[in-house]
């Protein structure tokens, strides 16, 4: 999660949350299951050449952005916590989209006015955070370099583009990715390209778009008041003796007993005791706050994203595109504020909050015979199919 944000300069034309599954539609891109011209028998694996992969993935574990009301329930963050694992430093630059110097970081001046019992900064990559990137790099090494000779063994600045928002856990967490992935191998400099907090379109910029910002005021606060989740707040709040911090929500707690879960801290008894309803309540204030039915709001939230990932894939299939404009890696360091509407556009948010270094990818492949576009996606790890609702969308 990350705080209240900024404002926008324009927000990309999208049409309507299901555009980039309508587009490659009527592109002959399948977001399915790849099957035959029947539409029943399923495509022989082997004949699908893998042309683009494109990772959307949250930051690793990191320490809390805000702390429990009360300092007997708070764990002791040490700086310890924060140091790098040796196999995880590989050299990076930061610029800005233009290839610019790196912007500004509102968010990092932020995190930095709250130090945590222990004495570490809100919001900060751990060790524990860096070892997850790190073994997300692995995973995709192993798919892409070492099951499928797709990616080169090492770094190499024409076959990667790396977007990441700029948030220093994102930027590093970048790092230890790339380094598991490449195995802190590079033929080149690695470029971490990022944007301003005024026009950031990897999350959700709720202060940044007028509309979305007038669907969503007050929406937190009404969400602590709806049926089930107002008594469920109360019961935990009360058993932990905090019953009159009106500032405490399901977000708050989850942020907390997710962060200490994580790193094997004594988090508290009544968190430990309650630790599925806050997931699935912290979930539900979530999907009342962005609307998650409602398709424009989506589209608010996560639709110029959604545009950049569609417009990578639409390039790679269009024969007018000329060599070298694409990559065939897009990585894409985002939050879970990111993931959860993004799967929730897709179709396939399964209700759990999406995890420290959880990740969405999105293979293209092309088949060999056929010459048709089919689009694989994969949500930690796992292959997941879209619904047909989503594939047959229209646009407004």
């Amino acid at each position: 999660m990350i705080p209240g944000v900024f404002r926008v300069r324009v927000w990309a034309p999208v049409g309507v949350l299901t555009s980039l599954a309508y587009c490659l539609h009527q592109r002959r891109v399948a977001l399915a299951e790849p099957r035959g011209a029947d539409d029943r028998s399923p495509v022989d694996p082997s004949l699908l050449e893998l042309k683009m992969v494109q990772v959307v993935f949250r930051h690793g574990a990191r320490s809390p952005l805000k702390p429990l009301p009360q300092e007997e329930q708070q764990v002791e963050w040490k700086p310890q916590l924060l140091e790098v694992p040796p196999q995880t430093q590989f050299d990076y630059t930061v610029t800005s989209l233009a290839g610019g110097l790196k912007p500004h970081s509102p968010f990092d001046a932020q995190y930095r006015e709250t130090t945590l019992k222990g004495g570490v900064f809100a919001g900060q990559l751990t060790q524990v955070g860096m070892q997850q990137m790190f073994a997300l790099g692995e995973r995709l090494r192993k798919s892409y370099v070492e099951d499928v000779p797709f990616l080169s063994p090492t770094f190499h600045p024409l076959e990667v583009f790396i977007r990441s928002s700029n948030i220093y856990r994102n930027l590093e967490s970048t790092r230890c990715l790339l380094a598991g992935l490449f195995q802190r191998q590079k033929e080149g400099p690695i470029v971490i390209h990022t944007d301003e907090a005024s026009s950031e379109v990897l999350y959700p910029n709720y202060q940044n778009c007028w509309n979305l910002q007038e669907r969503t005021r007050g929406r937190r606060q009404a969400a602590c008041l709806q049926p089930g989740i107002s008594e469920d707040l109360k019961k935990v709040k009360e058993e932990m003796g905090i019953a009159g911090s009106n500032g405490v929500d399901f977000l708050i707690l989850l942020d907390n007993m997710a962060a200490e879960q994580e790193h094997g801290l004594p988090s508290c008894p009544t968190l430990k005791r309650f630790a599925q309803m806050i997931e699935q309540r912290a979930v539900d204030t979530a999907l009342y706050v962005l609307q998650g039915e409602d398709r424009e709001s989506l589209q608010m939230a996560v639709g110029p994203f959604l545009h950049i990932l569609e417009s990578n894939l639409l390039s790679a299939v269009d024969p007018a595109t000329l060599p070298g404009k694409t990559r065939k890696l897009y990585l894409y360091a985002a939050h879970d504020v990111t993931l959860m509407p993004l799967l929730l556009a897709l179709g396939i948010f399964d209700h759990k909050w999406p995890p420290f270094a959880g990740d969405l990818t999105m293979e293209l492949h092309q088949h060999q015979e056929s010459r048709a576009w089919f689009v694989r996606l994969y949500y930690q790890g796992k292959t997941r199919h879209l619904p047909p609702a989503v594939l047959v969308a229209k646009h407004s």
